[in-house]
């Protein structure tokens, strides 16, 4: 006997369930919204380095940021993927990349009809080997959004958030770094911008560095101040880390990690275009630095190369481009192999934090918040994931519990 259950009762239970009715995508459908909110004019506009910069046209002028910027009203437009299914059950997933939302429409779309979104593993390998482009950039990015969309329906059918369904929460609330894109680099704004952070109880910031070897040594010495400075002001509890957006080459990014090393940054960021594996091995080598990269990823495979190559010890894969909730879990079990942690990128949000709340915390410490762009990116969301002393906690709506505010659509159209 199992339990109370008799072999027979057992087979019969069999019996039922497999007469239950499959569950099919009926309908997939993008809908765009359109809305407005109020914004300070010019406020948070920082650039980055990046990897044109190179070219002195091509680099922007220093920002100042505005001491009083008016209030002013701006579009907010953003697009959403939800799949129907013939038993009524629904999911809504987004906001999606619009480069990503062609590619569903025109490609993803007809092959996704008539599938059971309950087979999760075969619908993503389906994907995956259907187009010959399916291994980078936006078709992989339309897969993400698709798998996304798809593990959201199954949280609506069995009425549970994702996490649960991908193995239950390993702890109640995620820890969220605050990311700063955006924040001036000045460094009387940065001082009062990583106190203000510190009080709302985030105890690790991310900073964007602004200057490369395009802006020779005087460039370099600004890097290496904002980091100083940052220390001073945030004290040894607070964790710091920097961003350079694909913008240096290898001698500049040894030579800003030997004066920047007695600051103790957690990690130095995607310092080279994510081709440049062998750059990544040797800064790493070269620096007590942690070295991160990977949300230009696409996919297990290229982690997979890099780990082996030890040229990282941070994985920021991304959700809504290395394949979704499917490929970052299996991301996640090849990072534990090395003793890797991955911690994704915060392009968005959802995905990443159901991810993260599945996993070992050795594995998957921290989600990124970006701070800026959070205020508005979910505008059109009645609850948003927003960090609470520096750390959100665990919705337990089903799926990835995305419902709209009606109040904040003006305008609603279907993209065909």
């Amino acid at each position: 006997m199992l339990g109370n259950l008799t072999r027979r009762g057992f087979l019969a239970c069999g019996v039922a369930a497999a007469a239950i009715p499959k569950l099919k995508i009926a309908a997939v459908e993008l809908w765009q919204l359109e809305g407005e909110r109020e914004a300070a004019a010019g406020a948070n506009r920082q650039h980055q380095v990046q990897p044109l910069h190179i070219y002195a046209e091509s680099r922007p002028k220093e920002y100042v940021e505005p001491s009083s910027p008016p209030l002013a009203k701006s579009r907010i437009t953003s697009i959403y993927l939800k799949l129907r299914t013939d038993l009524g059950v629904e999911s809504t997933y987004g906001p999606v990349d619009s480069e990503a939302a062609i590619v569903i429409d025109r490609q993803l779309k007809s092959f996704l009809i008539g599938k059971d979104p309950l087979a999760g593993e075969t619908l993503w390998d389906q994907m995956h080997r259907s187009n010959r482009h399916s291994r980078g950039g936006a078709y992989m990015m339309a897969i993400s959004a698709a798998d996304n969309a798809i593990w959201d329906l199954r949280g609506q059918y069995f009425k549970t958030p994702v996490y649960r369904l991908l193995g239950g929460p390993t702890k109640p609330a995620i820890e969220a770094y605050c990311s700063t894109l955006g924040h001036s680099v000045q460094l009387d704004a940065v001082r009062r911008k990583a106190a203000e952070f510190k009080q709302m109880g985030f105890r690790n910031q991310k900073w964007f560095l602004a200057y490369g070897p395009g802006d020779g040594l005087a460039g370099l010495q600004r890097n290496v101040d904002l980091v100083r400075e940052l220390r001073e002001t945030v004290g040894d509890d607070t964790d710091l880390m920097f961003d350079a957006f694909m913008g240096w080459n290898l001698d500049y990014a040894i030579a800003w990690s030997k004066r920047v090393e007695q600051y103790r940054p957690r990690w130095i960021e995607e310092a080279f275009h994510a081709d440049k594996i062998d750059s990544f091995s040797q800064l790493r080598k070269s620096t007590s630095i942690p070295v991160a990269s990977g949300e230009h990823f696409y996919g297990r495979w290229q982690t997979h190369d890099y780990l082996k190559a030890g040229a990282i010890s941070v994985v920021q894969a991304d959700p809504e481009w290395c394949g979704g909730v499917s490929e970052l879990a299996k991301i996640c079990n090849i990072s534990s192999v090395y003793d890797a942690q991955v911690i994704p990128h915060g392009h968005s949000l959802h995905a990443a934090l159901h991810v993260v709340a599945s996993q070992s915390p050795m594995t998957c410490p921290l989600v990124e918040y970006l701070f800026g762009k959070m205020q508005s990116y979910y505008h059109f969301e009645k609850y948003q994931l927003e960090p609470v002393k520096g750390h959100i906690e665990l919705p337990d709506r089903a799926g990835f519990g995305i419902e709209f505010d009606e109040a904040k659509i003006l305008k609603r159209s279907q993209l065909t």
